[in-house]
């Protein structure tokens, strides 16, 4: 067998991991396509665009902001004034550590419409009696999109 009869011949293991490195592909992709929205509101949540948020801000100095998002992804920047609570660690007793008043204006964002975080974030802090909920559903793509303020660490 000459040399470049051998080299034209597909190694078997090298096509095989070539197949399975397409089917990763292809699965990541469907993966981020498929990937669920936020829910467009949420009952008993006021739902906020960047502009209200900003009002908001300015016409609440004692408003609590709950950054829902990955420490990282905090640290790169967030809106000032934030506290980072990622939704999976908020608890109960967190909360009301920071909030003892359940009538206390509390601000919830996360990435955007395709993070979940801050929904369940809201959804949990209306399930222990919070009253006052405000929802930035844009979160932080829509901040960032807008070019307002961000603090980074």
């Amino acid at each position: 067998m000459s040399r470049s009869t051998y080299l034209s011949r597909p190694n078997p293991t090298t096509t095989t991991r070539l197949f399975a490195f397409i089917l990763l592909l292809c699965s990541l992709s469907l993966h981020a396509a498929t990937k669920p929205a936020a829910p467009e509101a949420i009952e008993g949540a006021s739902n906020l665009s960047a502009e209200q948020v900003v009002k908001l801000l300015l016409s609440n100095p004692n408003l609590l902001i709950v950054d829902s998002r990955k420490k990282t992804e905090y640290l790169k920047g967030h809106i000032e004034g934030s506290i980072n609570m990622l939704n999976t660690k908020m608890t109960q007793h967190w909360l009301e550590s920071m909030a003892a008043d359940k009538s206390r204006a509390i601000l919830f964002y996360c990435n955007g419409q395709r993070c979940m975080r801050s929904s369940d974030a809201v959804n949990k802090a209306l399930s222990w009696g919070y009253k006052n909920v405000y929802w930035f559903r844009g979160g932080w793509k829509e901040w960032i999109d807008k070019r307002l303020p961000v603090v980074s660490d």
